[in-house]
């Protein structure tokens, strides 16, 4: 195995320890790097005999190495999916160590050989493990000057580094490579006074637009995710599952599959399969499964569900408040109240749930398309009965994530089908499986009060949130009354909810922004003001402001007061300390209730952008991906029963549909790093429902933005 990305073509046979990856790499220069956890599972030094583990608990490793060759092979927790980690992590490490980023190695997602990382997701991979990583280079920078000065005699402070070599500032020709320094030796060292990072005057590799370097691994073909990889004696699975949520298996009888030649039967508590060398072969054995099940007790619809979560009985959590809402409530002039639906969403990622275990009596080696392998390490681990250390999860190459792959249960059950039978077992899930399986964005109910003082400002605001979760849930404006309060969260509680429901791209954000931003539209459309100019008048946080601005001077915006009839929509929020403002254009077919969005322009200030050309593919990503949540994504279901099983009944957004995207980053290096894949995101609902509105003068209370829910305000509209 290569120090390479997990994705890459390479045996998988041979999977080497820790020690042993060491070893092939050369001996080499080996910096320990003590820093802070900053989230996930308790972690113990049982858990990690391998590698130091302060005695606190909270701590871990951030881990890297430095070849006799000069190559720099990095270890972290974190995987790659689409949003670009494997690029703009080794342009961060680059910067600090001062080595040229095509001298990295990355080793990504592998339990064996990288620190602990609670997992990949909330934008956090650069804004909070970025600091670990360039502290982890600086760190190991530091040393190796250390270590340079001691074999040229000069101090520290007359020494230069460039792109790994390190030189003599008083005589240029007295240089040594990091190669050099740690060929031969196995050193072990730590610096006493921790190094600063670099400031932005410095930059030479970040900042730089970057090509991804697995762009032409993946569009060759030639990248591998763990429905790609094959171990001899393999065994192909096929589960049995339930007809619905809820629903119970009351008799099953195999017989009819275990006559077919080749084919094992497995069947455990909560586990019925069928498995056979051959993919084809287990799925007509699969069919040939003859089961009863007691029907699922569940009532509730898509129809039904708002009402039910409008009933439940949980305590209210008070995010934030100040001043007085019964003052506020006197000072206003007018009032506008109204209530906000969002349906559950799939993540529908283009990679269904897969795995490929191999557990043998006292070891279990597990490939998972997962965003936590440490937390797969957990649950195979807790399933199988065996120590921690005892398992391996390696993630190659995963195909999009969303948060849908937060959980683990196809490498759960792939392991305890191999250690069932014995043999090597991969689990990948049909498209049917991975809709019914799925933990969807939650419904949610919104309810915002509010109310215009006879000046045409915000009086009050009081805001609820009913099982979105208060992520982004910040009003964003002065208003000096105002309290928020949260029922409930994105992950439940467990009960209110017919199946199961998480993260999906900051979980709850679209949600809250679609509420607050349609809210705060009608209310500047209530005072007779220009939306932006609305906007801007209760305005006090100036990166806001400046996201603001950036957007009505690169669209050309002319202020008017909706609805104009021109079909614009505005919308801003903030997400994972990234701003974001967006202006889109629509055009409105009102016998056919379909909306095309023509237009979009997204301005996006996330403080130092680490690659500008992977930031701005993952915002057109965004945005693309948003307008399914905004106008057609939604899950269907009755009695326990998932109605969209594939893409035939879920209709994702088609490229002949989008719009001309627009895309501004705004430049804020001396803000530190933030979240950027998902800021653009949370807007898109929002954004078309104030442009349907500024078209026709119709307020859409519910996304997804369908044509029948568009008809049918219409229809309201005509007959009111």
């Amino acid at each position: 195995m290569s120090p390479t990305h997990a994705g890459a073509s390479a045996s998988i046979m041979d999977l080497p320890s820790r020690r042993e990856f060491l070893r092939r790499v050369g001996s080499g220069l080996v910096v320990w790097v003590v820093l802070r956890r900053t989230a996930g599972a308790q972690v113990s030094e049982a858990a990690h005999p391998t590698r130091f583990i302060p005695k606190a608990a909270d701590d871990f490793n951030a881990f890297l190495s430095i070849g006799s060759d000069g190559r720099v092979t990095c270890f972290t927790g974190k995987i790659e999916m689409g949003q670009g980690p494997v690029t703009s992590l080794p342009q961060m490490l680059a910067e600090d160590l001062d080595v040229s980023v095509d001298a990295v190695d990355m080793v990504m997602g592998d339990t064996e050989l990288c620190p602990f990382d609670a997992g990949t997701w909330g934008s956090m991979t650069t804004p909070v493990f970025g600091k670990i990583w360039r502290a982890a280079a600086a760190e190991a920078r530091g040393v190796l000057l250390e270590l340079a000065a001691d074999a040229l005699g000069v101090p520290v402070s007359q020494l230069a580094v460039r792109d790994g070599v390190v030189s003599d500032t008083r005589d240029a020709s007295r240089k040594i490579t990091y190669g050099q320094l740690a060929g031969g030796k196995r050193i072990e060292r730590r610096l006493t006074v921790k190094p600063s990072v670099k400031s932005p005057g410095q930059f030479r590799v970040i900042g730089k637009p970057l090509l991804r370097r697995d762009s032409r691994d993946k569009v060759t073909g030639r990248a591998l995710y763990s429905g790609d990889l094959r171990l001899p004696g393999m065994l192909y699975a096929r589960i049995l599952r339930n007809p619905a949520h809820g629903a119970s298996l009351r008799t099953v009888d195999t017989s009819a599959a275990a006559a077919i030649d080749g084919v094992v039967v497995v069947q455990e508590p909560g586990l019925v399969a069928v498995l056979h060398p051959l993919p084809d072969v287990a799925d007509d054995a699969l069919s040939k499964v003859r089961a009863q099940f007691d029907p699922s007790p569940s009532k509730l619809d898509d129809r039904n569900i708002y009402e039910h979560l409008e009933k439940q009985d949980l305590e209210a959590r008070v995010v934030s408040h100040g001043g007085s809402l019964e003052a506020g409530r006197a000072q206003a002039a007018r009032r506008y109240d109204q209530k906000y639906l969002g349906s559950y969403v799939a993540h529908a990622a283009m990679e269904t749930h897969a795995a490929l275990a191999s557990v043998q009596q006292d070891k279990a080696t597990v490939w998972a398309s997962t965003q936590n392998p440490f937390g797969a390490r957990e649950e195979i681990a807790g399933v199988l009965g065996l120590p921690i250390p005892s398992v391996r999860v390696i993630t190659p190459f995963v195909g999009g994530g969303f948060g849908g792959k937060s959980f683990n249960l196809q490498a759960v059950e792939a392991a305890r089908l191999s250690r069932a039978t014995g043999r090597p077992v991969q689990v990948m899930w049909t498209r049917e499986e991975e809709f019914f399986n799925d933990t969807f964005r939650p419904a949610s109910v919104i309810s915002i009060q509010s109310g215009l003082d006879s000046a045409g400002r915000i009086a009050f605001w009081d805001y609820e949130v009913r099982f979105a979760g208060d992520r982004a849930v910040a009003h964003l404006y002065d208003i000096p009354n105002h309290r928020t309060t949260a029922i409930g969260g994105f992950q439940g509680p467990p009960g209110v909810h017919p199946f199961g429901v998480g993260a999906w791209r900051a979980p709850g954000s679209s949600n809250n922004a679609f509420a607050r931003e349609s809210h705060v539209d009608q209310l500047a459309s209530m005072a007779g003001v220009d939306p932006i100019e609305f906007r801007l008048r209760q305005q006090n946080d100036t990166r806001l402001e400046r996201v603001l601005r950036a957007a009505a001077e690169h669209w050309a915006w002319t202020p008017a007061k909706a609805p104009s009839g021109r079909g614009l929509g505005f919308a801003c929020g903030s997400d994972a300390d990234a701003y974001v403002a967006a202006i889109a254009q629509v055009e409105v077919d009102a016998k056919e209730g379909r909306v095309a969005v023509k237009r979009v322009l997204l301005v996006q200030e996330m403080g130092l952008v680490i690659n500008p050309a992977g930031a701005r593919i993952q915002i057109e990503g965004g945005i693309t991906q948003s307008l399914g949540y905004a106008l057609s994504e939604e899950i269907h279901f009755k009695d326990g029963a998932i109605q969209d099983l594939n893409f035939d009944r879920y209709r994702l957004p088609h490229f002949s549909e989008l719009p001309r995207i627009e895309t501004v980053i705004l430049d804020a290096p001396d803000l530190s790093a933030k979240g950027g894949g998902e800021p653009s995101v949370i807007l898109m609902g929002a954004l078309i429902a104030n442009a349907v509105y500024d078209a026709v003068g119709i307020r859409m209370l519910q996304i997804p933005i369908t044509p029948a829910r568009l008809k049918a305000a219409m229809a309201a509209k005509a007959t009111a």
